[in-house]
C-alpha cells in the first residue's frame, strides 16, 4: 500500500513534461535502451540521468546496467500502487458529507 509520503514522491516524479514522454516511450512489457530514448527525446545524456535518476529513486522505473548503457523499464507494481492510492482518495470522498455546518 502506498503512503501519502511515496505518494508524493511519485507525483512530484510525475509532474515534469519529460519525465512523462519517458514514461510514455517505457513499454508495457521489456526494456528500453538509454540511447533510444536520448534519441528520441533529443537531450543529452546528462539530462536524461538526472531524470531517470528522480524516476527510479520514486520507484517508478527500473534500472539495469547493459554494458555502457542503462536499460529501463516501467515498475508495474508501483504504478498499479499508485492508481490504488488515487481510487482509494476519490472513494474516500464519494458521498461522505464532511462538512459540520
Amino acid at each position: 500500500m502506498t503512503t501519502h509520503t511515496e505518494a508524493a514522491a511519485r507525483f512530484k516524479a510525475l509532474s515534469d513534461a519529460t519525465r512523462l514522454r519517458i514514461l510514455g516511450m517505457l513499454p508495457a512489457e521489456g526494456e528500453l535502451c538509454a540511447c533510444e530514448i536520448l534519441e528520441a527525446l533529443d537531450i543529452t545524456q546528462p539530462t536524461l540521468s538526472y531524470h531517470m535518476k528522480l524516476l527510479a529513486a520514486a520507484g517508478l522505473v527500473l534500472a539495469r546496467r547493459d554494458g555502457i548503457w542503462m536499460r529501463y523499464r516501467l515498475n508495474g507494481p508501483a504504478l498499479s500502487d499508485l492508481r490504488w492510492y488515487l481510487d482509494d482518495l476519490s472513494a474516500d470522498r464519494v458521498g461522505t458529507d464532511r462538512c459540520g455546518c
